[in-house]
């Protein structure tokens, strides 16, 4: 009889190992596109899935348990999970507050400085894999002090999870190492965790729509990649929930297509940042959170007015709304515009809504540059030796701090 390969599962009892190196394929379309076209589904499966729903349950009383502490929850991740992480307290935060429990709420918290100055209170960690070495020590660390432990993950039978009391596994890996399933995976399931909070039920094909709504919208994506296919470096721009869209962005396009890529609140933006810019960047305004949104849209019309006085062609992932009040001639580089998600709380819509366009176009820009996505340029000895370096200190029998560098 065949023994299993070791591997990320939401079997406890399944051998675990990170995920080995992608295979690298010659051309178009990689591993990241079929990754991307299976976001939807995996929305429609995580909503609908009974095991899901009692485990978003279990996430719900951990946090819920949490709410006589005078320390508030605090999520952690690194890389895509760090976004992941920071998307999770943005949308417990809301649910929190409607559900009328006392204190701030959720907040997301680095990984190392949590594991480094642990909080004793209630800790989820979320990494896809479950290997990412300063999410397992802060878990550990809050443990230590007296503090629950929670985690999202893909891999429930992984060293993280042997550190959690309550695990939701997301039930897909990324086989790509540029994670697009690891952030929308981990965003559907932090919203399943909030209507437990909330106690209210977003109906499935709500969390499904906006993915279907990203994918649709790849033309777009592909023609805003082509034109930022000039710049030299990028600037992605955001605010509100957007800064968590965007910084995701900024790692994907880093990760995918190797462009020195910075990330900017919108409103630092305009505080000593235009000097460095000129003709040879390219910038992306995200802009979809619907809370506030006039203050949000006047501000962008002047940001991106100001940086076309240096050069800069702009370019921007909008929802309807936010695009009606961004004059078309603001983002020369183009426009993605999808839908304005229905029946969503205010964090999950955003999030979902931006998701998949900024995956697309990071992964129509790696086309474009002809670089290939999925294994974070390892091919090449030097950046596999600088991995190598970073990940030496991971925990016994899981290759490394992360290995992917994004789990």
């Amino acid at each position: 009889m065949m023994r299993p390969d070791p591997r990320p599962s939401c079997d406890p009892a399944h051998p675990w190992a990170a995920a080995p190196m992608p295979p690298l394929r010659s051309g178009p379309p990689y591993l990241m596109w079929d990754a991307i076209v299976r976001e939807p589904d995996l929305a429609g499966r995580l909503a609908t899935h009974p095991e899901i729903a009692d485990a978003a349950a279990s996430m719900a009383s951990l946090l819920r348990a949490s709410a006589a502490s005078a320390w508030p929850p605090a999520v952690v991740g690194c890389g895509t999970s760090e976004h992941a992480a920071m998307a999770a307290a943005a949308i417990w935060h809301e649910a929190w507050s409607r559900a009328g429990l006392p204190g701030l709420g959720p907040v997301a918290r680095q990984a190392l400085e949590a594991a480094l100055d642990p909080w004793p209170g209630t800790v989820v960690g979320i990494s896809h894999e479950g290997a990412s070495r300063a999410t397992i020590d802060a878990m550990i660390a809050a443990r230590d002090a007296g503090g629950r432990v929670g985690l999202i993950t893909a891999g429930a039978n992984s060293p993280a999870a042997a550190v959690a009391e309550a695990c939701l596994c997301t039930t897909e890996v990324d086989l790509s190492w540029c994670h697009t399933i690891a952030y929308s995976g981990a965003i559907v399931a932090a919203a399943l965790v909030a209507d437990r909070l909330a106690e209210r039920q977003t109906a499935p094909g709500a969390l499904r729509a906006p993915l279907d709504a990203g994918i649709a919208a790849a033309d777009a994506a592909a023609q805003l990649a082509h034109e930022l296919a000039t710049s030299r470096t990028l600037v992605v721009v955001g605010s509100g929930t957007d800064r968590i869209a965007g910084r995701e962005m900024t790692l994907k396009i880093e990760e995918a297509a190797y462009v020195p890529t910075a990330y900017r609140d919108l409103e630092t933006m305009l505080h000593g940042h235009i000097p460095a810019l000129d003709v040879g960047t390219g910038l992306v305004l995200v802009l979809s959170d619907r809370e506030r949104l006039d203050v949000r849209v006047a501000r962008a019309r002047q940001v991106l007015a100001a940086v076309a006085r240096v050069g800069v062609r702009p370019g921007a992932i909008l929802t309807a709304t936010s695009a009606a009040g961004i004059p078309a001639e603001l983002t020369p580089a183009g426009r993605v515009v999808v839908p304005d998600p229905a029946g969503l709380p205010g964090p999950v819509a955003s999030l979902l809504a931006t998701a998949i366009p900024l995956q697309l176009t990071t992964y129509h820009l790696a086309l474009a540059l002809g670089t290939n996505p999925d294994a974070l340029r390892r091919e090449f000895t030097p950046y596999r030796a600088a991995a190598d370096e970073a990940e030496a200190d991971g925990p016994a029998g899981d290759g490394g701090g992360s290995a992917t560098g994004d789990a």
